[in-house]
């Protein structure tokens, strides 16, 4: 061969090609060709445990086979949006940036949708058991993406609501395979036929081989905990016997599958008729005809920890002033601390915190008035080493996301005031947390790591 003529045309020419072959692979999302398996090698992360009250990271010295434990304080926030963004490659940027954004505010735990139940497609699950792998992909993304800048996700499991199928989704398949389903949305807590498909879900997320990492969603210590429903609500405080069974056997039927992560329930923290003590803590008379009760449902075996949301302003209407909602947010606070420190004896994470931007007659933002309450109350409990484990704000967003919104959605860093109080939350919070990152490295890009000693 003329190796003049190799040189010169040949070898530039694959080069090109190659380079436009790529281009193509990059920004094509049909196309099929499977090219052998490599995996992305990714940072090293413990699992998170419970030791009563507090979350402990086990730390394991893989030379020494040494185990210790370092107290986990959570700042953190919610995106539901996560996996739908990283259904098409295109989109993924905005996933990326949302998670380096999270990291340089030293935030460590995003709560996210696993589920998407409909025949769309941008749908996770197109019918009970049948899935649309890019979409998978798109999560297993998410995943991959969120270790790579040390953040661990809560992972929900199904909705309560409607957005994204949700439980009258599952009610659909059923009764669109012939089964007698009631018309009650409570018939998703005791139908023999929707609680298979649900199972068949949870299976099918927890069993998950990741197709970038090659990592099992139950071996991720990435995924801090699996939450079995967002908000779960009854017709009817009739229903409250079913919902608790239906916890426990949910709860118990995650762990057969699953013994190296938490599960949470996804509880707005409201309390029950029988809770005679604890319902006028509650925003309302309505709270307590839901079914559903913190304590009691906290309390079964195999929920690792609860969880609290907290909503003033939606939750309590009419001619309110400011000053009745913080006096409200202040005791909704104090109280589940308090009863998950010393009846449940469990962490209890405030999942879904959210206020509007508004501002008040002396200048402040209501986000920040309400934000700050919850923050130095969890503070002041982390402090104690009880059980406010910590928060995380509803919810973030990046640029040319307004489909995502809503009232409480916004843009930290195009909040100075707000991006300032999250980043001083967590910085004090990992001031408390023991010392010893020996083996799991903070993100470089921490802001708390300029004030470490």
């Amino acid at each position: 061969m003329d190796t003049q003529w190799r040189d010169k045309k040949l070898y530039p020419a694959l080069g090109t090609f190659t380079i436009f072959f790529l281009l193509y692979l990059s920004f094509n999302d049909n196309f099929n060709f499977t090219f052998p398996q490599i995996f992305l090698r990714q940072p090293y992360m413990s699992f998170v445990g419970v030791n009563e009250t507090r979350f402990f990271i086990k730390n394991e010295n893989p030379k020494t086979q040494s185990l210790t434990f370092q107290e986990l304080y959570i700042n953190g926030w919610n995106s539901y949006w996560l996996m739908e963004e990283s259904v098409w490659v295109s989109s993924r940027f905005r996933v990326s940036k949302m998670m380096k954004r999270g990291a340089e505010m030293g935030l460590s735990v995003c709560r996210t949708w696993a589920f998407s139940d409909g025949g769309g497609p941008n749908d996770l699950q197109l019918l009970p058991g049948v899935f649309n792998e890019r979409v998978f992909k798109g999560l297993d993304f998410v995943i991959v993406e969120a270790r790579k800048h040390n953040i661990r996700l809560i992972l929900s499991l199904v909705n309560n609501l409607k957005a994204y199928g949700g439980t009258a989704q599952y009610m659909r398949w059923a009764r669109e395979a012939g089964t007698n389903v009631s018309s009650s949305r409570d018939a998703f807590f005791t139908n023999p036929t929707v609680k298979a498909y649900y199972k068949s879900f949870v299976k099918a997320i927890v069993t998950r081989k990741n197709s970038i990492s090659g990592v099992k969603y139950s071996e991720e210590p990435a995924i801090f905990a699996w939450e079995l429903i967002n908000e779960p609500r009854c017709e009817s405080s009739s229903s409250a016997a079913a919902l608790q069974v239906w916890i426990a056997e949910m709860a118990g039927f995650v762990k057969s599958l699953d013994q190296k992560h938490l599960v949470t329930i996804g509880l707005e923290g409201f309390y029950g008729v029988e809770k005679t003590g604890n319902v006028g803590l509650n925003p309302g008379k309505w709270a307590a005809s839901l079914g559903v009760d913190f304590i009691e449902n906290s309390a079964i075996e195999n929920i690792d920890f609860t969880s609290v949301h907290a909503y003033p302003h939606s939750w309590i209407k009419g001619g309110i002033n400011s000053d009745a909602r913080v006096d409200f947010l202040s005791h909704w606070v104090d109280s589940h601390i308090s009863e998950a420190e010393k009846i449940l004896k469990k962490p209890v994470l405030f999942t879904e915190v959210g206020f509007p931007s508004s501002i008040q007659k002396n200048g402040l933002y209501d986000r920040n008035i309400f934000l700050k309450i919850v923050y130095d109350k969890i503070y002041e409990s982390a402090k104690k080493k009880k059980a406010g484990a910590g928060a995380l704000v509803w919810q973030l967003l990046v640029e040319g996301m307004g489909r995502y919104g809503d009232q409480f959605s916004f843009i930290a860093w195009k909040h100075p005031s707000t991006y300032k109080l999250m980043v001083e939350q967590s910085c004090r919070l990992l001031n408390i947390s023991s010392q010893g990152l020996t083996h799991e490295k903070l993100n470089q890009k921490n802001p708390c790591l300029a004030n470490a000693s």
